[in-house]
């Protein structure tokens, strides 16, 4: 696609939103930069939108894990050892992504949020254990949870953060807040593996990608700000984190279904 001005700064202004919702809530960055890529700058190839936002996203969150990092929120171990697990799936889904329809990949999609949207809520009054770290005893339980969200990853094409966090939850006991700077570890490493397995078959589109890329940089410190301030609100960045997935989900749903009817 040859981006013209309108469109570039459609880019931008979708890209802004993807670093700023990344830099908040760790992810989501897919969730948004899926239906922006597909409904606001009109990229209509469903592949090329997966493949270009895996793209975009990795990108953002290398971003967003710096201002993270920087307000020492990122437990290094639980997302190395996370991540690397996750890899593995990540390449292994991707390459099977590739193999469904694109409409019937976006309603899986929109499946998975609707779950995890739930699953968040529920948990909301859960606020951890700061000083959760990855122990012996919990490494075959996050080696499992980053294989599996990995490959889940790769197959619907995304970064994987709003499977990421629940699952670090659950695994570490950790606090969001952690899980949130965590993820972004695995959202990159995940993203990476998709974008360059979708990219082999030409399935990126790299001037697009960029111009994310310039405006998530900008979102996602004011994302990571907002962050670090409503961590202190019990359950506030749980609920919110839940109600941004599902509100995506049934948008997403609804028009993946009508996509198909017509």
């Amino acid at each position: 696609m040859q981006l013209d001005l309108l469109h570039s700064l459609l880019g931008l202004f979708s890209g802004s939103i993807v670093g700023l919702i990344m830099g908040l809530f760790g992810g989501g960055g897919s969730i948004m930069a899926v239906p922006l890529m597909h409904f606001v700058v009109g990229i209509s190839n469903p592949h090329i939108v997966i493949g270009t936002s895996a793209l975009a996203v990795a990108l953002n969150a290398l971003s967003n894990l710096l201002a993270h990092a920087r307000n020492g929120t990122v437990k290094w171990r639980c997302a190395f050892l996370y991540s690397s697990a996750g890899i593995i799936g990540a390449g292994l889904g991707s390459s099977l992504g590739k193999l469904v329809d694109g409409q019937k990949l976006l309603l899986i999609f929109s499946c998975v949020m609707v779950a995890v949207a739930i699953f968040m809520f529920l948990s909301r009054a859960d606020q951890g254990n700061p000083g959760a770290e990855c122990t012996v005893e919990k490494a075959p339980k996050v080696v499992g949870y980053g294989a599996i969200t990995g490959a889940l990853s790769g197959f619907l094409g995304i970064g994987g953060g709003f499977l990421i966090v629940p699952a670090l939850v659950s695994s570490t006991g950790m606090p969001i807040l952690n899980a949130i700077g965590s993820s972004l570890v695995s959202v990159a490493a995940f993203g990476l593996t998709t974008s360059l397995n979708y990219a082999v078959s030409g399935l990126v589109d790299w001037p697009l990608a960029i111009v994310f890329v310039v405006g998530g940089v900008f979102g996602g410190y004011g994302g990571a700000y907002l962050c670090k301030r409503l961590s202190s609100r019990k359950g506030v960045l749980n609920t919110a984190f839940a109600g941004l997935i599902l509100i995506v989900a049934v948008s997403m749903f609804w028009t993946g279904i009508s996509d198909l009817l017509l």
